[in-house]
């Protein structure tokens, strides 16, 4: 007996020893939000198929979460703003609604407006979850891209535009008689480009004719007796599609541009944009800022949504944080970090990959045109006599690979740089001639995923391969870290007739060291104050760099993030502002230290 009690003390303390070993991995997510997105009706004639989500409206009623997004077919709930679940109503817009507004009213009521027509009943519940909404009886005109806002006394209001002519405009509805308009319809606000470098239209900025942006998505935000009138611009296709704000003392303005503009904003890494959002107070106080992101490979209209941390600082300057804004980020539920890069890089860039087979490979990006540049790769082939792939580890969102098929005999392996502790993957599909233009049931994505040391002996660390998930944009993180080099994926089953990926993205922590500091960095506004050059040296095994800047030494709200290169060129500077500038490298290991912050008049 007393050996049976000693041979059952030394399990009790190897499993203790086991416990205390497991590393407690957080809860987080990663941009572009992991959602079942619905494939577009716009488009549809012209038998382009793609997913998109765009211009979300979230509201916080009875303690939960509502996502509204643009022609959705329904919407999406969540209890944590990081799991999302699809609601079907049980009656809604017949194209989906578009550029939705939707609003809470002291929890009692929650309210929707969004009719791709630009007309129409503002919807409302009491029971979201049911899918049941009652429309109310009159006719509101101008509802495109709107925002209903009912302040604490009760006074509705209707903000609306998108234009790259005319102003943001609100106008006053009796909440108590059907939102029929009442009292006051004004201008509010309007781009000013010769200012405001981030407002010019184009990609980086930059269109050879067009020179006006487009205003659109109106959302309004009270904070300690203040209204912040956030907007979006300069077009929803481009890498620099961001949100600004106005502020003022009452719903109707007199608004002032917010110095530190714009406050959401993410023009350089993987998925590019932060436009076009709504910021929504969590439970605990915390806010945060839906917005949308381009992915723009198959339509221009392509999008997806992304969510930063919002804050507002001392000065009352409402500002999101977007570094490393792709990258894994803590969840809602983090005490102290929650939305901030979690720590996590990016393992799996220029990885050497092999593929299945290859019906195509494209290259593809947007030009300054207003059109895409496209590239189609010739078929290679490894010492082994695999086909290889360039666009899966690339870090681009509109390059991507299409298979043979869309089997369980594809596959895709990616032999990393170097090895690491594996903590997270994302994988992003790519919407090849799906030949689907609404949302339908029953789509899923069903595959493994393996990882090996060596190459030769794998281990399965997941498998989807019954699952009823639809995730075009998977998120998925490992219940503990996994040591490998190479990544194998193992297709199922895909929506569509063809497997297609755009990217394959591993995230964890590299075994190395950091990348020394950046040296030598400079910066040169041009004559045309909105412009800066950027160069610096080169800094031995970084994969990129993260250029910061802000208003202040302590307001370094912007960055822009790039790989490989030691030179840059941006146009979204306020011409009359001065700003402060600072620059770190990156790797796989981890971020360097930033230079000291400098002031560039």
């Amino acid at each position: 007996m007393k050996y049976i009690n000693y041979i059952l003390l030394y399990i009790i303390l190897m499993l203790s020893v086991s416990v205390q070993s497991q590393e407690v991995v957080p809860q987080t997510y990663c941009n572009p939000m992991d959602l079942d997105y619905t494939y577009m009706v716009y488009n549809s004639s012209r038998n382009i198929s793609y997913r998109s989500g765009a211009d979300p409206a979230v509201v916080e009623f009875r303690g939960e979460y509502y996502m509204f997004v643009t022609r959705s077919f329904g919407y999406w709930h969540s209890k944590d703003l990081v799991s999302w679940d699809f609601i079907k109503p049980t009656q809604w817009f017949f194209e989906g609604s578009n550029a939705p507004t939707a609003f809470n009213y002291k929890d009692s009521l929650l309210y929707f407006a969004g009719d791709p027509a630009g007309y129409g009943s503002i919807l409302y519940t009491d029971d979201p979850k049911s899918g049941k909404w009652t429309p109310t009886a009159s006719i509101s005109k101008n509802l495109q891209d709107s925002e209903l806002f009912i302040d604490d006394d009760g006074k509705a209001y209707l903000y609306w535009g998108s234009s790259n002519v005319h102003p943001i405009r609100v106008k006053m509805l009796n909440r108590d008689d059907r939102f029929l308009e009442i009292g006051v319809q004004k201008e509010l606000i309007n781009l000013v480009e010769e200012e405001h470098g981030w407002e010019r239209f184009g990609e980086n900025n930059f269109h050879p004719t067009i020179k006006e942006g487009y205003m659109e998505g109106a959302s309004m935000t009270k904070h300690n007796g203040k209204y912040y009138l956030q907007y979006a611009a300069p077009g929803t296709q481009f890498n620099v599609y961001g949100d600004g704000a106005y502020i003022g003392e009452t719903p109707l303005g007199p608004f002032t541009y917010m110095k530190n503009n714009p406050m959401s904003f993410k023009p350089g890494g993987f998925a590019n944009g932060a436009g076009h959002g709504i910021t929504v107070k969590q439970t605990n106080g915390q806010y945060w800022h839906f917005a949308t992101m381009a992915l723009a490979s198959n339509s221009h209209w392509e999008r997806r949504l992304c969510m930063f941390p919002t804050y507002f600082d001392a000065e009352g300057l409402m500002y999101s944080n977007t570094h490393y804004g792709d990258y894994p980020r803590f969840g809602s539920n983090h005490p102290t970090m929650a939305g901030q890069h979690c720590g996590w890089m990016l393992l799996s860039y220029n990885g050497k990959v092999a593929v299945s087979s290859s019906k195509m490979q494209i290259v593809k990006s947007t030009s300054t045109d207003d059109d895409y540049d496209i590239t189609e790769l010739p078929l290679k082939k490894n010492k082994a006599g695999e086909i290889m792939s360039e666009v899966l580890t690339d870090e681009s969102p509109k390059s991507f690979w299409v298979a043979d098929a869309n089997d369980n005999q594809q596959w895709v392996k990616i032999e990393m740089r170097k090895p690491g502790n594996i903590y997270a993957l994302q994988i992003n599909y790519h919407d090849h001639e799906s030949g689907i233009y609404t949302r339908v049931d029953g789509l899923r994505h069903r595959f493994t995923i393996e990882v090996s040391e060596d190459g030769k002996v794998w281990q399965t660390i997941v498998d989807r391969s019954n699952s009823y998930k639809d995730s075009p944009n998977a998120y998925i993180v490992l219940n503990q870290p996994v040591k490998g080099r190479f990544v194998r994926y193992n297709n199922v089953e895909v929506p569509g007739n063809n497997l297609a990926l755009s990217e394959i993205r591993v995230f964890g922590k590299g075994f190395g060291k950091k990348p020394a500091s950046v040296k030598d960095f400079k910066v040169t506004r041009q004559e045309d104050r909105r412009d800066a050059q950027f160069s610096w040296k080169p800094v031995e095994g970084a994969q990129g760099y993260n250029i910061r800047w802000g208003i202040a030494p302590d307001k370094l709200y912007q960055s822009w993030l790039v790989y490989d290169v030691n030179e840059h060129f941006m146009r979204c500077l306020d011409r009359d502002t001065p700003y402060y500038f600072s620059i770190e490298a990156f790797n796989e290991n981890g971020i360097s230290k930033k230079t000291k912050v400098m002031e560039v008049k």
